[in-house]
């Protein structure tokens, strides 16, 4: 790629370290900019002595000052696990309002190309079953899990408007769930919560019967698809997932015999809002991009759980969180 330049936002959190790493390894210089609000610099420690790699504390809703040409901004600051985003409320609606004007505002001041993380959390608790590109959702607006939802589906209205009125290459990705290496053990995440609590013997929690839904794909797989994306024009929304289907309660059994944990299954309430099935139709993605995930799930969950179990430190206590000011 040359000399190519990227600012990935959120870019020491789980999802924007592996994009930081795999930019690098394509011979882009990165910026990574975060302000450690959910993610660590202990995600991108590895990175630090790379040449081209420079990680820079900064809160995208105050401002983003960038020296020098840029030619990608991708935008993946946001909370993004319900624990996060329930104590988080506020910083979550800014960061992906105020947050994403900046960024995008970002890219047009350097005529760069404009990628939004967004979620499937946009389609809310779906009535149509795979969801598609085109499905408009069914979010709850004034809900808990609304302040995410929201935050998400503005940043796309936002993401949108540049691209029609100021010209901006703007693209919009949808996320769905997404699990790997560099996950915070205590995120609330059913993933991360299911291995730590089997590591350690704990019950492990599932909500309501278990019998919700969802569809997962490995960090590797995710990155991929949003890298070409991000080489293309294309205006989005585009679905990245792994449409291969599975139960809560299903995932957590997985979870424990690849643990090899006597762990039981514990039933717990399951939170409001907690949508009854995700599954992406991923075809705009294949016909678009040529992409389609590789990693097999239990592949996945194997170098997950490995990584986990060789970072005993992260799991033996839940750290206590430090409330940034919500102004």
């Amino acid at each position: 790629m040359g000399n190519s330049r990227a600012v990935v936002t959120g870019g020491s959190g789980f999802l924007g370290s592996h994009l930081c790493e795999r930019l690098l390894d394509d011979g882009y210089e990165v910026v990574c900019v975060d302000n450690f609000c959910t993610g660590t610099p202990a995600n991108v420690g590895h990175l630090m002595e790379r040449p081209g790699f420079r990680l820079i504390r900064m809160d995208v809703t105050d401002y983003i000052h960038i020296v020098g040409p840029v030619d990608l901004v991708l935008h993946f600051a946001s909370p993004a696990s319900p624990i996060d985003y329930l104590q988080l409320p506020i910083e979550t609606l800014k960061v992906g309002s105020i947050g994403t004007l900046h960024a995008v505002g970002l890219a047009k001041e350097k005529s760069a190309r404009f990628v939004l993380a967004s979620t499937s959390e946009a389609y809310g608790d779906p009535k149509v079953h795979p969801q598609p590109e085109t499905y408009w959702g069914h979010v709850n607006p004034v809900g808990p899990r609304g302040v995410y939802d929201e935050a998400k589906r503005f940043g796309e209205a936002l993401t949108m408007a540049y691209r029609r009125t100021a010209g901006v290459n703007t693209g919009i990705v949808r996320i769905f769930n997404t699990f790997g290496p560099r996950m915070r053990p205590f995120d609330g995440r059913a993933i991360p919560t299911f291995i730590r609590q089997a590591l350690a013997g704990e019950p492990i929690t599932v909500a309501g019967d278990g019998s919700q839904t969802r569809s997962v794909c490995f960090v590797d797989d995710l990155v991929e698809g949003i890298v070409r994306f991000a080489h293309t024009d294309h205006s989005g929304p585009v679905n990245i997932g792994n449409p291969h289907e599975i139960s809560v309660l299903a995932l957590a059994e997985l979870i424990r015999d690849l643990c090899d944990s006597r762990s039981q299954i514990q039933f717990v309430e399951r939170p409001q809002d907690d949508p009854s099935v995700r599954q992406p139709d991923i075809t705009l993605a294949r016909d678009l991009l040529g992409w389609g995930p590789k990693v097999e799930m239990v592949d996945g969950l194997r170098r997950t759980i490995d990584w986990f179990a060789s970072h005993p430190e992260l799991t033996a206590a839940e750290p206590a969180r430090v409330q940034s000011p919500a102004s």
